[in-house]
C-alpha cells in the first residue's frame, strides 16, 4: 500500500508544478485576480499534501492502520478540496460547496498521521 501513497504524492506534486507554471503565465487575464488567488491557494494545498503523501508512503511501509487511512484521507481530500476550488475558479457551478468537505478530509488525514506516529 505504501507504494500507492508514494505514487499519488509524486503525481500530485507533478501536477502542482505543471499547474503552477500554467497559472503563472497568463491565467490572470483569463479568470481574473480573485479566481487566480483561489487557484494559487489550491496549488499550495496540493503541493503540501503531495509531500505529506510521500511521508505517508515512507511511514506506511511495513505498517497499516492509521497510516493507510491517513493516505486515503489525503488523496480524497486533495481531489475534493482542490477539485472544488479549481472547478469554482473556472466557473463550474455548484462545486465550490464541496471544498469544506475536502478540507475536513485533509485535516482528518493529519490527525490520523499524528495518531499513527504517537502510537508507534
Amino acid at each position: 500500500m505504501h507504494r500507492l501513497w508514494l505514487a499519488f504524492g509524486a503525481l500530485f506534486g507533478l501536477a502542482a508544478v505543471a499547474l503552477s507554471a500554467w497559472a503563472a503565465h497568463g491565467l490572470a487575464q483569463r479568470i481574473g485576480a480573485a479566481r487566480l488567488a483561489a487557484v494559487q491557494n489550491a496549488l499550495t494545498i496540493q503541493g503540501w499534501h503531495a509531500l505529506a503523501l510521500l511521508a505517508t508512503g515512507l511511514l506506511a511501509e511495513g505498517r497499516g492502520g492509521a497510516v493507510n487511512l491517513a493516505g486515503a484521507a489525503f488523496v480524497l481530500g486533495v481531489l475534493v478540496f482542490c477539485g472544488a476550488v479549481y472547478g469554482g475558479a473556472f466557473g463550474v457551478a455548484g462545486v465550490a460547496r464541496f471544498a469544506p468537505y475536502g478540507g475536513a478530509m485533509l485535516m482528518a488525514g493529519w490527525v490520523l498521521l499524528l495518531a499513527a506516529v504517537v502510537r508507534r
